[in-house]
């Protein structure tokens, strides 16, 4: 149990420098920077314990950990530079308007960066998992999950990369995305980073008491497709010209044949 109680308070103390940050910066959307970040800091934190406790690391806990590491520095990376100076999401902007003068700091503490900390904790059961048992996995799952982690990883990193690309050198304000992977999909970026978090899952498959390690693909699919992910950016989207007509013919999720 020593080491789910330094997770919890590496969590606690990580998400409070971000919130003491934000406040100081009149921006709580630096929570989205600390995002990927985290996960990191939580594999390296559990490389650190496994090490000293045992000495060694299984390949499970090898391969999981190096997997969320590579996945959180490159998310880290790229929305710090995305929101290098930028003003505050327009997500957060809209919670700070409900709160109104009803202690906005408290309520950011626990619905923003508190919040996040209790996903990420549950989102990191697969890493959790591995370190928690002694087992060395199945090469076999753990060959294919790597290839499937790295699938997810390629696809959202070129869609961001595209997105990006097609941001600086457009040349009429308001126009959308519709080439590279996105006439596939409407949202690459998020279709391969749920990808990223089954993959990391396969990797423990038929370990005993794998399927606790579900609650990572599982949280993180239903976050993306039903709450925080694809519902906002889709509600915002809709009201660009020229969305509808791509929304008709480009799968909202999964990369398909564009539809005629």
């Amino acid at each position: 149990m020593n080491y789910i109680y330094g997770l919890l308070i590496l969590l606690l103390l990580y998400f409070t420098v971000f919130f003491i940050i934000a406040q100081i910066k009149k921006n709580n959307s630096i929570v989205d920077i600390g995002w990927g970040l985290g996960f990191a800091l939580l594999s390296v934190y559990s490389i650190v314990y496994g090490l000293v406790v045992n000495g060694v690391l299984t390949l499970p806990q090898l391969f999981v950990s190096l997997a969320m590491i590579l996945w959180g520095l490159r998310l880290f990376l790229y929305i710090s530079v995305r929101n290098f100076k930028k003003p505050e999401d327009y997500r957060y902007v809209e919670m700070r308007k409900k709160w109104g003068n009803n202690h906005p700091g408290l309520q950011a503490y626990f619905k923003v960066f508190m919040i996040q900390g209790l996903f990420m904790l549950i989102i990191s059961a697969t890493l959790i998992f591995v370190y928690m048992s002694p087992s060395n996995g199945n090469l076999i799952f753990l060959l294919i999950g790597a290839f499937v982690f790295l699938f997810g990883l390629g696809f959202e990193s070129i869609g961001d990369i595209q997105l990006r690309r097609f941001l600086k050198t457009r040349t009429e304000p308001g126009k959308i995305m519709t080439s590279g992977l996105w006439k596939y999909t409407r949202h690459p970026n998020y279709f391969g980073e749920t990808v990223v978090w089954w993959g990391i899952f396969i990797m423990v498959v038929f370990m005993p008491w794998f399927v606790i390690a579900l609650l990572s693909p599982v949280l993180i699919t239903l976050l993306l497709l039903f709450v925080s992910g694809i519902p906002l950016l889709e509600k915002k989207a809709m009201k660009k010209p020229g969305y509808l007509e791509y929304a008709a013919k480009t799968s909202v999720f999964f990369p398909l044949p564009p539809r005629k």
